[in-house]
């Protein structure tokens, strides 16, 4: 029955351990200017400033759980974006088409 016990509290703990993003980001200079740029941007969509700041949180060695956290969402979207980052730097930020079908409205015209 110890046995038992002790598994228990071994893979209790180890559910609970941080988890260590292998993808770590450091940004060059003009990168940094960049995402300053977009995390400070009002008028900018908002995917393209909560990327932004994502990925700066992520240079300033945050763990994906606390960026998750702070800016309230998912730990594997964050885990997402930074791996992106990481791959492709400031073009991985960018939307991509999406499968599936088209649109089959036009956006609306304004005016």
């Amino acid at each position: 029955m110890t046995t038992y016990g002790i598994v228990l509290q071994s893979f209790d703990q180890e559910l609970h351990m941080p988890r260590k993003s292998p993808f770590y980001i450091e940004l060059s200079v003009d990168e940094s200017t960049e995402l300053n740029r977009r995390a400070t941007r009002y008028t900018l969509p908002y995917f393209e400033v909560f990327r932004a700041k994502m990925i700066l949180m992520a240079a300033k060695g945050m763990d994906n759980d606390e960026i998750a956290a702070r800016l309230d969402t998912r730990r594997e979207v964050v885990s997402q974006w930074r791996q992106r980052f990481f791959k492709e730097r400031l073009a991985g930020l960018q939307e991509r088409v999406r499968p599936g079908r088209p649109r089959v409205f036009p956006p609306r015209a304004h005016g």
